[in-house]
């Protein structure tokens, strides 16, 4: 048997969303978080993307178990595409496990899911694999960081944290369980590197209540408070100062609905029944006493938030006494979709608050001095920063080597690079795809890269298509050429601009030729790029009758 333990980075390596992991020791593996990613900008009809965990489907058989740390979507969102291959059980604490179920109810696979729940201070043997799982502070109750031993070594997985001594749910992270695994020679740590360019500590989530009470005090209308649906901390802050503004509290939009009702069963969600109202029932209510809270932060065209900036939302309106406050920070390249957003709110009369105004959010992830501290703390033999870019990836290894960490000690990776823990021993394995794999509704890892050149190629130049209806006996025209374009010439260029093309067309079939569609898409393209210097994409079409 061999004492090599595979560390497989799937996703979160090199990027800040769609986190997964996975261990492979002895030809058995354990997978920790299965998560999702925002589209870029550039990823036109996108809905989201998944990690590519081919590597794992001839291995179904060889997995364990997946362990989830928490129930962001950036770290469960795949989770139903990851069991849909992979049938492995799923452990998590019950909020984590939870929010699972939610997601799982929705795609018609609670009921063949197999969840077991763990809690924090619990030690769990899952194949050859010994998990000890502890509390970790972050912007979700319910968070644990996990202590992985196998007969290679022990390996510390941080998953998402901060140091945060005054959370809501006074619950902070396990400084003694720390400590302990120190005293034990950490062979491995991994550690989140989101904050890794941020200086100093990341203010308490305890910082935002004030900022909500007084948002709300001061709404002269309805408050809208918009945010992530998995943050149940943040319903519950937002709850808080809805009741002691003596108003009613309505959430809107199915994740927030589902995720609220699956919080309050299972206690971790504390809104009396008389606070809260249904979406209806608050529409109906005097504006200024009522609070909705939904989603939107990020600026999503389908969000709610989104669609009630652009006047598309069906249920509501949005009013120009109403104050919408924004409880996130920007993703990396979502801050255009933001701030377009929040000035088209500002038009329609809407007072807007979000982060650069007031502290209405503060991140759930680990500063520098926090993630110093966390290294001061395991002193682990060897190094490597995970959940980040590049940049903060490597901005992270340079603390380290900061206080005291050998630069050799430390390995920086990205998606698909495998790194070998063995004898004491770290190293680089072999490589394996650990690109992105795209869904956009039920069609999953369909999109490929040329697929989004085309689109993006559309968007930026247009379409320009070229009907044709020729006789099949003597190859002549039957009628003129019928030309369609859409996002390429406004109208009054089209006047002058399509005859001439006809005429063009016309000449390239009366000349005959072996290949009269590629000569007609050739000359085509040639002259509308003389006289426009764009480069629409042209098709020609022929019907021979």
């Amino acid at each position: 048997m061999s004492n090599k333990l595979k560390i497989i980075p799937l996703g979160g390596f090199g990027e800040v969303g769609k986190n997964m992991l996975a261990y492979e020791f002895d030809k058995h593996i354990l997978i920790v978080d299965a998560g999702m990613m925002f589209p870029d900008n550039d990823m036109i009809g996108v809905d989201y993307i998944i990690p590519d965990f081919e590597y794992l489907y001839n291995k179904s058989h060889q997995v364990d178990g997946i362990i989830i740390t928490h129930g962001h979507e950036d770290h469960i969102g795949a989770i139903q595409h990851v069991l849909s291959r992979i049938p492995a059980p799923v452990f998590g604490t019950n909020l984590t496990l939870g929010l699972v179920e939610v997601k799982l109810a929705r795609n018609g696979m609670a009921s063949k899911a197999d969840l077991r729940p763990v809690q924090a201070g619990e030690t769990v043997r899952i194949g050859p694999f010994t998990v000890e799982f502890f509390h970790v502070s972050h912007s979700i109750p319910d968070a644990v960081g996990l202590g992985i031993t196998t007969k290679a070594g022990l390996v510390v997985h941080t998953g998402d944290y901060k140091f945060d001594h005054t959370p809501v749910d006074n619950w902070p992270t396990d400084f003694a369980k720390l400590a302990e695994l120190s005293t034990r020679g950490v062979d491995l740590l991994l550690s989140d590197s989101t904050n890794a360019e941020r200086p100093g500590w990341t203010p308490s989530e305890r910082v935002i209540g004030p900022a909500f009470d007084e948002a709300i005090k001061n709404a002269p209308g309805r408050a809208i408070i918009a945010t992530f649906a998995s943050l149940i901390s943040r319903m519950q802050q937002v709850a808080d100062a809805t009741i002691k503004n003596h108003r009613k509290l309505a959430f809107v939009g199915m994740s927030m609905v589902d995720n609220a009702k699956m919080a309050r069963k299972l206690g971790y969600l504390l809104i009396p029944d008389d606070s809260l109202v249904s979406i209806d029932v608050a529409l109906n209510l005097p504006p200024e006493q009522v609070v909705l809270m939904c989603t939107g932060s990020q600026g999503e065209p389908s969000s709610i938030i989104g669609r009630l900036s652009a006047g598309t939302n069906r249920q509501f309106d949005l009013l120009p006494n109403d104050t919408v406050v924004l409880s996130a920070h920007s993703i990396p390249g979502n801050e255009e979709a933001v701030s377009k957003t929040i000035n088209r709110m500002l038009r329609i009369g809407a007072n807007v608050i979000y982060g650069a105004i007031a502290p209405v959010h503060v991140s759930g992830h680990a500063s520098q001095e926090e993630q110093k501290l966390m290294l001061n703390l395991v002193r682990p033999k060897y190094f490597m920063p995970m959940h980040g870019e590049l940049r903060q990836l490597r901005r992270h290894a340079a603390l380290a080597m900061e206080i005291g960490i050998p630069k050799d000690k430390i390995i920086v990776v990205e998606n698909g690079q495998i790194v070998e823990l063995e004898d004491g021993k770290l190293k680089i394995g072999e490589r394996i795809p650990g690109g992105y794999v795209i869904v956009e509704g039920s069609s999953i890892g369909d999109a490929d890269p040329d697929v989004m050149r085309e689109r993006e190629q559309l968007a930026r130049s247009g379409i320009f298509i070229v009907n044709l209806s020729i006789d099949k006996s003597s190859n002549r025209l039957l009628d003129d050429p019928e030309i369609l374009t859409r996002g390429f010439i406004s109208t009054d260029e089209a006047t002058t601009l399509i005859p001439a093309v006809r005429k063009r067309v016309v000449d390239v079939i009366h000349g005959g030729g072996m290949s009269v569609e590629r000569d007609i898409v050739d000359v085509v393209r040639t002259f509308l790029f003389n006289e426009t210097k764009r480069r629409p994409m042209v098709f020609v079409t022929m019907t021979k009758v």
